[in-house]
């Protein structure tokens, strides 16, 4: 199956009124998991990279190309999508190496400046074909601007989406960024406000901190791309500790990443039916 547009997934889960899990690729078997997940539940998904994961590789490239080819593998409709890049040249990097969206994150700069940088690299994406997701509100849990307890004003929202043109809108409303624990509280009433206020999708990040019951309320409010990593990673590593405990002297990275890769793949496929019922 060709590559689908991240705009695509998210239009029609929009009009449908379900949302779009986006999971995080750290490496290889990431990605690998994140499609067997899709493909076992019959749902759509959005591959995710972060510059945080560029960084761990050394480069874009080598997991872009990889998730790329994983997503047109794929029996079911797969986008590749560069998260939370601060720098424009890693965003132009991304357009060039073919990934359709992208998120620019200057939540970190004042108001004004925030609205500056991302409406050039909306243009510049717009030029190219590429579709923009962008942040509000600075969501928690990653330290230095991300403040917890921040939340997103819904006029500044809509007056953020008129200046610069962005495709998608990145909330605060509650969660944070790196929960171990699924107990956030949301903000529904927000939520909701936040999707009269403005035309363009929502986005929630740190949703791994957030509950099953929560996800689907938030969707119901007017969420439609949900993201999530950290409780993918602890379900990762929660099956390569209990390989080892059980195998103490294995020494081949293939015995333990294979249940660990199919652990990923069941949360997954239990996340996008949640985030999609039949």
């Amino acid at each position: 199956m060709p590559l689908t547009p991240t705009d695509e997934i998210v239009r029609r889960a929009r009009a449908a009124g379900t949302g779009v899990g986006a999971f995080n690729v750290l490496q290889l078997e990431h990605a690998q998991a994140i499609v067997a997940g899709a493909e076992t539940a019959d749902r759509p998904v959005v591959l995710q990279i972060s510059e945080n994961t560029v960084r761990y590789h050394g480069a874009l490239e080598p997991v872009a190309l990889a998730s790329l080819a994983v997503a047109r593998a794929a029996k079911t409709p797969v986008a590749v999508h560069l998260d939370h890049a601060e720098n424009p040249d890693l965003v132009r990097e991304a357009v060039g190496l073919g990934l359709g969206s992208v998120m620019f994150d200057a939540s970190k700069l004042p108001y004004a400046e925030n609205v500056a940088a991302t409406r050039e690299v909306v243009e510049y994406c717009h030029r190219h074909g590429v579709w923009v997701e962008a942040e509000l509100g600075e969501v928690g849990g990653k330290g230095g601007a991300h403040t917890p307890g921040v939340r997103t004003d819904p006029d500044e929202a809509r007056a953020f989406v008129e200046a610069t043109g962005v495709d998608a809108l990145a909330v605060a409303v509650g969660s944070s960024h790196q929960m171990l624990t699924r107990d956030a509280v949301l903000d529904f009433d927000l939520i909701a406000r936040l999707r009269a206020a403005v035309a363009t999708p929502l986005v929630l990040h740190g949703s791994s901190g957030v509950s099953d019951a929560d996800l689907s309320a938030a969707i119901a409010a007017g969420m439609t791309k949900v993201n999530v990593s950290t409780h993918l990673n602890k379900a990762f590593t929660r099956a390569v500790r209990a390989h080892l405990a059980e195998h103490p002297a294995a020494v081949d990275p293939r015995h333990y990443l294979t249940p660990a890769r199919s652990a990923v793949a069941r949360e997954v496929a239990h996340l996008l039916t949640v985030l999609a019922p039949s």
